[in-house]
């Protein structure tokens, strides 16, 4: 089976999303970042919402993680990656409904056409899964285009099947195949139950999981094992 799209093509922007809340988006995208600026190439991390902080300096900013990690962006203001930033932790909708701001669509669109226009890649993670809400219209999916390259990143744990197949199908309902899944496991999943979860999304699924991630002892370096995944996908 394969892993996904297998055609060469020019990197423009990698859509980073999620089966699940706190699956480990932003430690997939740090590790993308760590790799392309290794590669020479000329990256940037993209958070267009942000929720659950009040401003892109603080701890719990994913701009802040990342930028904290990575030694070429210490000292840059990690707001210049965020496009909004809402304190309280929801789907971003009622994030902005409750600070009162309406999310409008062009906003958001607009951000990353204007980021992709100066980085490549750009690393764009979205807030929550596919199917979670930026606006009373409109869902994280709606961003996409059956064109875009999508890395799908999912728990290596129980119930991974469902939540992975699930947003598999969303995909596939939109006509856009994902670069391949990957599993992040911090905590340290039985090796036969992470080989039994990928076996079932590669059956039921029609892609190959790429490889997992597991627990990453400094954040401020590539690990091996993360550059050898990369390299399955981006080195063709």
């Amino acid at each position: 089976m394969p892993s996904g799209r297998k055609e060469k093509q020019k990197m423009v922007s990698i859509f980073i999303t999620g089966t699940d809340t706190g699956v480990g988006k932003t430690v997939l995208s740090l590790m993308l970042m760590h790799y392309f600026l290794k590669r020479g190439n000329n990256p940037f991390y993209l958070k267009p919402v942000q929720t659950g902080c009040r401003h892109p300096h603080e701890e719990e900013s994913d701009a802040a993680f990342v930028y904290r990690h990575l030694p070429p962006f210490r000292g840059r203001n990690p707001a210049e990656a965020v496009g909004l930033c809402f304190p309280h932790p929801k789907a971003p909708f009622f994030a902005a409904r409750d600070a009162g701001v309406t999310i409008l669509e062009e906003q958001i669109k607009n951000l990353i056409a204007e980021k992709k226009t100066s980085f490549s890649p750009l690393i764009v993670e979205f807030a929550g899964g596919l199917l979670v809400p930026l606006t009373e219209s409109l869902l994280n999916i709606d961003l996409l285009r059956p064109e875009d390259q999508v890395l799908l990143a999912a728990r290596a744990s129980l119930g991974t099947i469902n939540h992975t197949l699930l947003s598999l199908e969303a995909l596939k309902r939109r006509n856009i195949i994902p670069l391949g899944v990957i599993f992040l496991d911090p905590l340290g999943t039985p090796p036969d139950m992470i080989k039994e979860n990928g076996e079932a999304i590669r059956k039921y699924g029609g892609i190959s999981v790429v490889g997992t991630i597991g627990p990453i002892e400094d954040f401020s370096f590539l690990p091996a094992l993360c550059e050898t995944l990369f390299d399955k996908l981006f080195s063709r």
